[in-house]
């Protein structure tokens, strides 16, 4: 059964949507700009909303893959949710103050400020692979830049998107925030915003930022890529093993910025495998328990399973990392798998894995590593794991990539204070707390 068939939604009108972005822009002129305090408040009852109903959202996520770690949903989504909610509240008032500017000799006696005033309406595109967070998200930076939003939800995500459109629709007014079930992302994309936000594949970003330009709508365009992971020759690999698997893996590895595939020293492979058995097995004992998600769809599952065939009929070892698993068309179940002997021919190298695959490629040396990465697109995470200073500053400033993670993989992500973006085919403009109200507010010149 498809993961969407228990929630069925009619997709509103092209003329039902222009009519919600007009209501939306007639509350931005009649209403004015909001105050710190009504902000605050926005905040706080959007904070409010997701603590009172965490179970709910736990279940319609869980329902939406046909199975989801409910710890995943809990750690991943609601806590990032209310913590960077909080975190906006807390810093709001800091980031609304004008700022002073200096004034040319010509002008003695003038004044410079500049102040950020909120754009107007902002629509936001959400993907279903961590769809309440990057709803939530995006949403926080938005209401704390005074704006007002419409939020469209990818059709994996029915279940949560009827929950979050009753739930937002009981809290607020429509023509501050509304989430559209069954929009179609063409006609969405085309409304004539102040902003839009999108999250998902590089071709459908193509698509989005197409449709935003007949309207000059500008653009954050948040994308994916195969997000390499380093491991160098002096850091311990046990140690890495423990560290970067638990990103790899969590969601079933269905997650943008997971480790996409693993360099590792020549002779160290065998001791990494052995170090990877004994952690996934350890955390995945049952893959068929609820601890471990199941693919989104059946599109999706066979196209994991397409790309293990693809990849042993061309040459690659499959090892398992959990003894006596079974992949499972019924569950969708995929069992955490590690890919050697790869080439760049196999379509594990090629495209965006997004599951629970892990294709090793070994080193000699560091330079072939850094060129190997540069000689492709721009990734939206690069992990290094090395202790050694120097090894760092020599990657880093060697490469380019949305984010980096020393010794860590993913934890970027719950940064708060840090911006959260692509740059090239994994994306572009940037957005979390300061840098998303920054981003969603006009930064107005006054002399």
């Amino acid at each position: 059964m498809s993961a969407v068939a228990q929630v069925t939604s009619i997709a509103p009108a092209v003329s039902e949507l222009e009519g919600l972005l007009h209501s939306q822009r007639m509350a931005c002129r009649e209403h004015g700009i909001m105050s710190l305090a009504e902000r605050r408040h926005h905040l706080k009852v959007l904070e409010q909303m997701l603590l009172d109903n965490q179970d709910a959202i736990v279940e319609a996520v869980s329902k939406d893959f046909g199975n989801r770690a409910p710890q995943e949903t809990r750690l991943l989504e609601l806590f990032l949710s209310v913590d960077g909610i909080r975190y906006a509240r807390r810093k709001l008032r800091k980031w609304m103050k004008p700022q002073r500017r200096g004034v040319s000799i010509w002008f003695a006696g003038a004044r410079n400020k500049v102040i950020p005033q909120p754009l107007g309406v902002v629509g936001i595109v959400t993907p279903w692979n961590y769809p309440l967070f990057l709803a939530i998200s995006p949403l926080t930076c938005a209401l704390a830049a005074g704006n007002r939003c419409m939020i469209k939800m990818a059709a994996n995500s029915a279940n949560l998107a009827a929950l979050l459109h009753r739930l937002i629709g009981e809290n607020f007014p429509p023509e501050l925030v509304t989430v559209v079930p069954g929009a179609r992302g063409s006609e969405f994309s085309a409304l004539p915003f102040d902003h839009l936000l999108f999250t998902g594949s590089g071709e459908t970003g193509k698509a989005v930022m197409g449709a935003a330009a007949k309207n000059l709508t500008p653009v954050t365009l948040e994308l994916g890529g195969k997000s390499p992971t380093i491991i160098a020759e002096d850091y311990p690999v046990k140690k890495a093993a423990e560290r970067f698997l638990f990103a790899k893996f969590m969601n079933a590895g269905q997650t943008c910025v997971s480790p996409d595939y693993l360099f590792i020293p020549e002779g160290k492979l065998e001791e990494f495998i052995r170090h990877a058995k004994a952690v996934v097995s350890r955390r995945y004992p049952d893959i068929e328990s609820r601890d471990y998600t199941s693919i989104i769809d059946d599109k999706a599952y066979q196209r994991l399973v397409d790309t293990v065939a693809d990849a042993e009929a061309k040459g690659a070892k499959v090892v398992s990392l959990v003894p006596g698993s079974c992949a499972n068309p019924a569950t969708r179940k995929l069992p955490p798998r590690i890919l050697t002997g790869v080439t760049d021919e196999m379509r594990v190298m090629q495209e965006e894995i997004f599951g629970p695959l892990l294709p090793i490629k070994t080193y000699r040396d560091l330079g072939e590593v850094i060129d190997y990465i540069n000689d492709r697109d721009r990734p939206l995470a690069l992990y290094l794991f090395s202790n050694v200073k120097r090894t760092q500053k020599k990657v880093v400033e060697s490469t380019m990539s949305g984010g980096v993670c020393l010794n860590e993989a993913a934890a970027h992500v719950a940064q708060h204070d840090m911006p959260f973006g692509g740059v090239g085919a994994s994306g572009m403009g940037h957005y979390h707390a300061k840098e998303g109200f920054f981003a969603l507010s006009k930064m107005r010149p006054v002399f």
